[in-house]
């Protein structure tokens, strides 16, 4: 006897600026994955879902191959999204899509069930929900335009010996966006010291496209660390030649 494939739907739920923030909600079969299946706590409710930039991205739950790729569907209320949070690993097999291989590294327990979409329905429905910007602001506009266009830059940033990590917006702060770097790039040895650059830009009332264009332009022109602050990064950073502590971006 065949089963039939598990049904999908992505709620993007877009509470008050104060509530938190823009986050994506798995529905499977009509059931709130976070917060009827997830276990952890009462109602699921240690798990809080992940941004649509990140989720559904080229390396979210849109990348569906027969190459099994894992995936964060949630992080953790602890706000430590490397330490903890829903992942899973996503599979193409045939004409479906495999959600498996659940792992919290903060919660050894989870234990769920493999899920199985059929792989129209479920393209479908991701596609959808990726092309929905009724929830974007601005400044989250110009952040997703711009990181899109510095990550198809990898040249510039090779050239620095520095890597992308992201570039953000807040709902709290809608006149500004952050890019963040990686200093050096492709670490492979976690015993050397590191940095992390960031900046902070305006934004204005231009179309969002012209904005990105234009600070693209702006930031690709030269060195980015020599307009950039630090961070972050290892406690023995000062042997990269910058200045320690790091600036606190919450009090720019």
């Amino acid at each position: 006897m065949t089963m039939e494939p598990d049904l999908l739907s992505l709620s993007i739920v877009c509470p008050p600026p104060d509530e938190g923030g823009v986050r994506v909600r798995p529905i499977v079969n009509g059931r709130d994955l976070l917060t009827e299946v997830v276990p952890g706590g009462a109602g699921g409710s240690r798990y809080l879902g992940v941004s649509p930039r990140d989720l559904l991205g080229p390396a979210g739950l849109s990348r569906a191959t027969a190459t099994p790729h894992e995936v964060r569907l949630a992080r953790s209320g602890c706000g430590v999204e490397e330490c903890c949070g829903a992942l899973l690993t996503v599979t193409r097999q045939g004409d479906h899509v495999v959600w498996a291989g659940w792992r919290d590294p903060a919660n050894q327990d989870v234990d769920l069930p493999r899920l199985r979409f059929a792989a129209g329905q479920y393209g479908a429905e991701v596609l959808r929900a990726g092309e929905d910007r009724s929830w974007e602001w601005p400044a989250e506009a110009v952040a997703r335009l711009l990181e899109a266009g510095l990550r198809g830059r990898g040249d510039w940033l090779a050239g620095w010996d520095c890597e992308l990590e992201g570039v953000w917006a807040s709902r709290k702060e809608p006149d500004r966006i952050h890019v963040v770097l990686g200093y050096p790039r492709d670490r492979t040895d976690a015993e050397l010291p590191w940095l992390q650059f960031g900046m902070t830009l305006p934004i204005s009332a231009d179309a969002p496209s012209v904005q990105a264009e234009r600070l693209e332009a702006r930031l690709t022109a030269g060195d980015p660390r020599a307009t950039a602050e630090v961070w972050g990064g290892s406690h023995d950073a000062e042997q990269l030649g910058y200045p320690w502590p790091p600036v606190d971006p919450l009090f720019i």
